[in-house]
């Protein structure tokens, strides 16, 4: 069975449904993002740079998402590449708990199987999830794109928050049987909701199946060099590859040093760490749920709110990130849990308005390149992510050599991560320029013109 549908394209209980694949997708990226990255740095003693140099490696992997999002373009079957990546990525998942294990007493091992695993990793979330916005961007009508988004990516931070909180309860008290058991279980769950949830839909909607008969260049190998030329071709489309990649790098740099940072400073225990983790995901959820509200009562032209979510969500992550930098001068005192739900907050206003965005610059354009253009711009915030997690890490280590003094150590970290979001707010105001060009004109010509 299929959700219902209208004349023009996939209806809303379609859309929920595909958007549990990305709750699944979420329920396993967070096993990597939060549980494994704390258990190394703080059960097992390990520089924070080892399981950053892993997740970077996982989204150095993900580069691969262009290539991806070509194949759905040609009019392959989105359904198994989806089924087929959230298989790999629920192995990789289970063999990543293994190494885990494996560090403290046989190093190299450990980090050796740490690499297959994180390789598999990516390679599941970048054939899951491209083909799975491309199989949005296809079977959504334009006015639906932005509110799907919304839901694809809200749901996507339940399986988040859910498995944060759910997950953080079960590893409490920790032991390496707990690790495995917790992530087998989510792991199999995530792959039972993605069989359940994509099953039908694609093929009861043809037009999320594009072909264009007769088109060679769509058709042959070569025509993805050529594709990608042409997309960079598109003003728009480059400009927001650019704002992609500054304002995930930002929103990136906190994700593996947020639990060392309660643990090392504020003395959580895993468990607590782990909820911390859901309770700053839950602020996400409310900021994506809040920007969806306002867009529908005010009944504002969707684009412009989108450009105007983007900046208020950066200069409001900013701010909190400086809470965060003087919260650890004050460990008995400061809110933390607060702090971080506004964090959350913010970083919810300024992801879902990006995705919005990205959802509805996807179809615009030159016809039949939703795939690629996805691909790019999830590679760019791929490339973000790696760099962003990694650097964060390794600039926590560097400072907490130089200094001697954690705290202090990760209140530079979080400056720094504050300039960044300040940098992609100022970026995001060339981009509104654009996005009101797009307004004034619907056909696309100034937003997407060509350059020598």
């Amino acid at each position: 069975m299929t959700g219902p549908t209208t004349e023009s394209g996939l209806g809303w209980c379609g859309i929920v449904r595909l958007g549990l694949v990305q709750s699944a997708i979420g329920a396993i990226a967070v096993l990597m993002t939060v549980i494994f990255n704390r258990v190394m740095v703080v059960e097992m003693a390990l520089p924070a740079s080892l399981p950053a140099a892993l997740v970077a490696w996982h989204y150095a992997v993900q580069l691969s998402r262009p290539r991806w999002g070509h194949g759905s373009d040609r009019g392959q079957n989105r359904t198994r590449w989806i089924i087929y990546g959230i298989g790999v990525l629920a192995l990789g998942a289970i063999l990543a708990a293994n190494a885990t294990i494996l560090m403290p007493t046989h190093l190299l091992l450990g980090v050796c199987l740490g690499i297959i695993a994180y390789s598999m990793i990516g390679a599941g979330v970048a054939a899951s999830g491209t083909s799975l916005l491309a199989l949005l961007a296809t079977s959504v009508t334009p006015s639906r794109r932005p509110a799907a988004a919304a839901i694809a990516w809200s749901m996507m931070i339940l399986g988040i928050v859910l498995t944060a909180a759910i997950g953080g309860k079960l590893l409490d008290p920790y032991s390496p049987q707990r690790l495995v058991l917790v992530a087998s279980g989510v792991a199999f769950i995530a792959v039972v909701v993605t069989l359940l949830a994509i099953s039908g839909i694609e093929a009861a909607h043809p037009a999320a199946q594009p072909t264009v008969p007769g088109n060679a260049s769509i058709r042959s190998d070569a025509s993805f060099v050529a594709a990608l030329r042409q997309l960079w071709r598109e003003k728009l489309a480059r400009d927001f590859t650019i704002f992609v990649f500054v304002s995930m790098l930002a929103y990136s740099a906190q994700e593996l040093i947020l639990e060392p940072y309660a643990g090392l400073v504020f003395g959580y225990s895993l468990g607590r760490s782990t909820q911390l983790a859901g309770f700053q995901h839950g602020g996400v959820l409310i900021g994506m749920i809040l920007i969806g509200l306002i867009g529908s009562l005010l009944r504002v032209e969707k684009t412009a709110l989108m450009g105007f979510g983007v900046r208020v969500g950066c200069a409001a992550s900013a701010f909190a990130l400086i809470g965060l930098a003087g919260a650890g001068f004050m460990p008995d005192l400061w809110p933390l849990a607060p702090t971080v739900f506004l964090l959350g907050l913010a970083n919810g206003v300024f992801a879902v308005s990006a995705l919005g965005l990205m959802m509805s610059f996807a179809g615009a354009g030159r016809p039949a390149r939703e795939g690629v253009r996805m691909g790019v711009w999830g590679a760019a915030q791929a490339a973000a992510f790696g760099i962003g997690g990694c650097a964060g890490a390794s600039a926590l280590d560097l400072m907490r050599h130089l200094l001697s003094h954690t705290p202090s150590a990760f209140a530079c970290v979080f400056a720094l991560q504050a300039l960044c979001f300040l940098t992609a707010a100022t970026i995001a105001l060339r981009l509104g320029r654009d996005d009101r060009d797009q307004a004034a004109h619907p056909n696309g010509s100034l937003s997407f013109r060509r350059t020598a």
